[in-house]
């Protein structure tokens, strides 16, 4: 059954026309589709592209009029010159066909470019911008190339003409050692490999197997726009712009322009141009060394030459050292012979002070002599004087044997006990005054000193803290966790561990206390002074 078998004849009636399922209907259309269009080149801009997890693209392709699905397969993505995007205007050769599933045709895509120069420079301008926003070609990020690199990474092709000409411009200039990181130039794999080749150059350890570079140069030689498109991919821009060695990049001739330029640290016009940049003219640094060193051999000879110089003229204007040391031990000899001179005189000095002193001193015998003198004069007299006490203490007894004899002594005698039993009455009766008003002061005292005592306190409610030493602690900065304690209560003792200060408890409102009866002091004693609590 063809499609043209479901055409209707002139004249036929719709009761002739055959019956067909969906399914046959849908093959029949498919059938004619993909043989009316075999192969077709396309032009639109690419809306809604997709890639699947299958690898498979999905995108439309659409113009002012119309709007085409589009998919291209697994294996036929992977050979694409370019990756679709939202926006990009692209050429697109494949085949229609139709998806029953959905009632719809789409085109196969098997290859793809970009709609002329044009819209590659328009793309190569947005992506420009889009990246310098975010910061990847700002000139702080440039980092100083090294002045003369001990290993030199080449990201390139490794059968192309730019290897050669950068490892023979190498060895005229300064031969270095130098790892090459093959990679395609060219081409839809261009541009991860190039990315990867930076990022592995990085990843190297810096005392590995393999030595770190210490310079990158990313080159490639001339070509159209198309052929240096792969280092206009993100992908690569990114990977140099984090790369933390710094990067020379050398793709096409001087006139060539990609971004990866932008977001290096240093742009060469010809991959020769960087291979002058990267290491300096060993000719030139010997000649630089030769000059430096006569530089040097000249200073030092006229550095030698003025020390010279200045230290003649410092000895001419020093003297001669045999005067000066003549006129020292000349000064020498005169002042030990004033020294010797010294001595002697003092010596004679101070014994004619020891002489004069001595002139003026007691013998000791005379000393002794005169004291005993002295004694034996005390002696006499205080005989004398116990003699005549003696004598007065004789006479006064011999009065009163005789006051006695007479009876008057008896007189005196009565009326002296009656003095003294007044005087003792009169005794008795101050002495009780003065132990009651004492014994009153002390009741008063004793009852101002209980209201004062601590232990009413404690009768409150409240709790008497000590160490282990039995010192009084008054305030919680004077406890450390874990110590022991003792608790005095009103009733009794009990001993306790200073815990962690407990922030969770609820505040909980403390009881006014009562007010205890102030005792009032006897009227005869003076206030008493406050005493301690504690």
């Amino acid at each position: 059954m063809t499609f043209d078998t479901l055409q209707n004849e002139p004249g036929s009636t719709p009761g002739n026309v055959p019956v067909f399922s969906v399914g046959e209907l849908s093959q029949a259309v498919k059938r004619t589709i993909e043989g009316t269009f075999e192969r077709v080149r396309v032009r639109g801009e690419v809306s809604g592209f997709k890639r699947h997890s299958s690898g498979h693209l999905y995108l439309s392709l659409k113009d002012d009029q119309a709007v085409l699905a589009a998919v291209c397969w697994r294996g036929q993505a992977g050979r694409l010159s370019i990756q679709p995007e939202d926006g990009m205007e692209v050429i697109c050769v494949g085949r229609l066909t139709t998806y029953p599933g959905q009632s719809k045709y789409q085109l196969v895509v098997e290859q793809m470019e970009l709609a002329g120069e044009g819209a590659l420079l328009k793309l190569l301008e947005e992506r420009k911008r889009k990246l310098a926003a975010e910061g990847l070609f700002a000139t702080e990020r440039k980092r100083a190339l090294p002045y003369l690199p001990r290993v030199i990474g080449v990201i390139t092709s490794p059968t192309g003409a730019v290897i050669r000409d950068i490892l023979h411009r190498l060895a005229d200039r300064f031969p270095r050692h130098v790892l090459v990181w093959p990679v395609a130039v060219q081409g839809e794999a261009s541009a991860a490999q190039v990315a990867a080749a930076v990022r592995g150059f990085n990843e190297l350890p810096a005392d590995g197997p393999v030595p770190r570079p210490d310079v990158l140069i990313v080159a490639r030689g001339g070509g159209s726009l198309e052929d240096l498109w792969g280092f206009n991919e993100e992908i690569v821009v990114r990977a140099v712009a984090d790369s933390a060695i710094p990067v020379i990049s050398a793709v096409g001739h001087e006139t060539d322009t990609t971004l990866i330029d932008f977001a290096s640290d240093r742009r060469a016009p010809t991959p020769t141009a960087a291979a002058e940049m990267a290491v300096p003219v060993r000719a030139d640094l010997e000649a630089a060394v030769r000059t430096a060193d006569l530089r040097l051999f000249q200073a030092m000879a006229r550095g030698l030459a003025d020390r010279r110089k200045y230290l003649d003229a410092m000895a001419r204007a020093l003297g001669d050292p045999q005067t000066l040391l003549g006129a020292a031990v000349q000064r020498l000899d005169v002042a030990a012979e004033r020294l010797e001179n010294g001595v002697a005189a003092g010596l004679r000095q101070r014994r004619s002070d020891v002489a004069a002193r001595a002139a003026r001193l007691v013998h000791p015998h005379q000393l002794l002599a005169a004291k005993g003198q002295a004694l034996a004069a005390g002696t006499r007299a205080l005989d004398q004087a116990m003699a005549g006490q003696l004598d007065r203490s004789r006479a006064r007894r011999d009065r009163v044997a005789a006051r006695l004899h007479s009876g008057l002594f008896a007189s005196e005698l009565r009326v002296a006990a009656d003095r003294v039993r007044r005087a003792a009455t009169d005794l008795d009766g101050s002495t009780g005054r003065l132990l009651k008003a004492a014994d009153d002061r002390l009741r008063a005292q004793g009852r101002l000193l209980e209201s004062y005592s601590f232990r009413n306190v404690l009768d409150r409610g409240f709790a008497l803290v000590r160490d282990a030493d039995g010192h009084v602690l008054r305030r919680a900065a004077d406890t450390s966790v874990g110590q022991a304690v003792s608790l005095h209560f009103a009733d009794g003792s009990a001993g306790a561990v200073i815990g962690g200060a407990d922030t969770d408890a609820p505040s909980k409102p403390r009881p006014a206390p009562k007010t205890a009866p102030k005792a009032t002091p006897a009227a005869s004693s003076p206030p008493p002074k406050q005493g301690s609590l504690l």
